[in-house]
């Protein structure tokens, strides 16, 4: 039975980092499409364009981080060594951190007047 569950929490953790390429992937090809865009579109928006692409990639950014710490947290939720709950804690404050530091620099963003057209 416990191998079961072990096996089955491997394959859901696949499938959760699965979800973050997924996310990843829309959210990279969704913002490069918009770049052509706002840069054929030229004109004095194109920063405005380009500052809302880039926050909005961060914000998906940030979904693909939670992603991929739930997966390591699987991972480590079945009969964890001590080695992998150090490992486990080094890659949650890592992405923590990173994931602050994104929604910082996103609400920092959003607070900012919208610049003149």
């Amino acid at each position: 039975m416990e191998h079961l569950i072990k096996q089955l929490t491997e394959w859901v953790a696949v499938a959760v980092e699965a979800a973050a390429v997924l996310v990843i992937g829309a959210a990279t090809l969704g913002a490069a499409w918009r770049v052509v865009q706002v840069w054929l579109g030229g004109g004095d928006g194109v920063e405005a364009g380009i500052e809302g692409l880039r926050l909005r990639l961060a914000r998906w950014l940030a979904v693909a981080l939670e992603f991929t710490l739930a997966a390591d947290i699987l991972r480590t939720a079945v009969a964890p060594s001590w080695d992998d709950i150090g490992k486990l804690a080094a890659i949650a404050a890592l992405r923590t951190l990173l994931n602050f530091f994104l929604q910082r620099e996103i609400e920092v963003a959003a607070r900012q007047p919208a610049p003149p057209h």
